[in-house]
């Protein structure tokens, strides 16, 4: 089934290449992480998938991941977006490698998908076929193993969630009970990659059934 793709801006992105040693005791950074990296978007799930690929690809480690309130709709500044991300390496280059990748997840990889025709109504139905170690450590996982990341408004995540459950041999790790910061819900589970792939269509198909008759039970 092919929906319109609804894709995160990315808004903003720095490197701090040698951090105050203040500000590393606040974000707890151990002794050899010198460097940090930040980036703001418009959409946070894209963002914390984001997060996880660039464990993948380079020496760093997710510091600090937060969703804000009310979603981008309602930032507090024009780079401000819906979400910020931190990573910390022990160089630059280190640390700007994972930004790269960062970014080639929100451009090419990640993506929301519209049930409408104003993109105002959409979904999550991403399939991680071999976690890094933020997602792993999130679901308590092992890094490597396969995840659905399903997200939807609150009543769509959880009726979806269900279909989801039901239709493949998966396990749900965490349950993002609605509302969330954003007002979505939804929630993380594991299987083989392709258990995973038939959940993610089945939280798809289920939810875009019921959108054609919301108020049938």
């Amino acid at each position: 089934m092919q929906l319109p793709r609804v894709k995160a801006e990315l808004l903003a992105m720095r490197v701090i290449p040698n951090v105050d040693q203040g500000l590393a005791e606040k974000f707890n950074l151990t002794s050899d992480q010198r460097s940090l990296g930040f980036f703001t978007l418009t959409i946070d799930d894209v963002g914390y998938t984001a997060l996880d690929e660039a464990t993948k690809y380079a020496d760093v480690d997710v510091v600090y991941a937060k969703s804000f309130y009310a979603g981008a709709g309602h930032a507090s500044g024009p780079l401000s977006g819906e979400f910020i991300g931190v990573l910390a390496g022990p160089t630059p280059e280190q640390v700007r490698s994972g930004l790269e990748a960062v970014q080639t997840t929100i451009e090419s990889e990640a993506y929301f998908e519209a049930l409408n025709e104003d993109h105002s109504h959409v979904l999550y139905a991403h399939v991680v076929s071999r976690t890094g170690s933020y997602l792993s450590n999130l679901a308590g996982i092992n890094e490597g193993d396969s995840l659905a990341y399903l997200i939807a408004p609150p009543l769509e995540a959880i009726y979806g969630l269900d279909a989801a459950l039901k239709a493949a041999d998966v396990d749900i790790c965490v349950l993002y009970e609605p509302p969330s910061e954003t007002n979505f819900g939804g929630g993380l589970l594991t299987g083989s990659q392709s258990a995973c792939q038939a959940a993610a269509d089945a939280f798809r198909e289920t939810i875009v059934e019921l959108t054609k008759n919301p108020l049938r039970y």
